[in-house]
């Protein structure tokens, strides 16, 4: 089975990263409770199901069952034991990371479309895209902020006006980022690296 990469950050959290290269019936041999093997079999999507399904894949690697993951009212995803978790799955590829603290992950495939959509997701971060850069750069700046949302607790949350991210450039592969909003004044690192066509972005508190 393809493990892709495992990433142990300086904060303490593991990142676990797979390359979907299998079957649906392949990963379907994977432990599922009741409630997920129902919702699987939903899925209209046969990218969704093995995503789905290759997470489960990796939280077998990370020692975890199944029946350890739960999801509250608003769809985020939590460990039984306490630990923090985050889940992405793009296409051919699907990570997790867990930590001790607030953990958010984002893998998306390189579209030149991202720039369609730009003036949705970015505001001050206008001012440092380079047109050379332009697609990595705005797909580094979209998976920053999914990250962020991920681990954001309540609703409401603005890409666009509750979300910043400073300057960085591609090679350095890490920046920060701020939430701000009226309940919440937080600062994080941003790391992301290339994988293939896509760009893996991942997110924990800057202390």
């Amino acid at each position: 089975m393809p493990l892709f990469k495992t990433i142990q950050t300086n904060s303490g959290a593991t990142l676990y990263i797979w390359e979907i290269t299998e079957s649906y019936e392949a990963l379907s041999a994977i432990y599922l409770n009741e409630n997920s093997r129902a919702r699987v079999l939903k899925m209209k999507s046969a990218l969704h199901q093995k995503g789905f399904l290759s997470i489960r894949y990796l939280l077998e690697i990370a020692g975890y069952t199944d029946d350890e993951l739960y999801y509250d009212v608003k769809g985020k995803p939590h460990l039984k034991d306490g630990k923090h978790i985050s889940i992405t799955h793009s296409f051919t590829f699907s990570a997790i990371i867990i930590g001790d603290h607030e953990v958010g992950i984002d893998i998306e495939k390189n579209r030149n479309k991202i720039q369609l959509i730009a003036d949705k997701f970015i505001d001050s971060e206008s001012k440092f895209l380079i047109d050379e850069h332009i697609v990595t750069q705005l797909t580094v700046i979209w998976g920053a902020k999914e990250s962020l949302y991920k681990i954001y607790p309540h609703e409401g949350l603005s890409f666009k006006k509750h979300i910043f991210v400073n300057p960085f450039s591609i090679p350095e592969g890490h920046t920060t980022a701020l939430i701000d909003t009226y309940d919440w004044n937080k600062k994080y690192h941003i790391f992301f690296d290339q994988l293939d066509g896509f760009t893996l972005v991942y997110a924990y508190p800057l202390e």
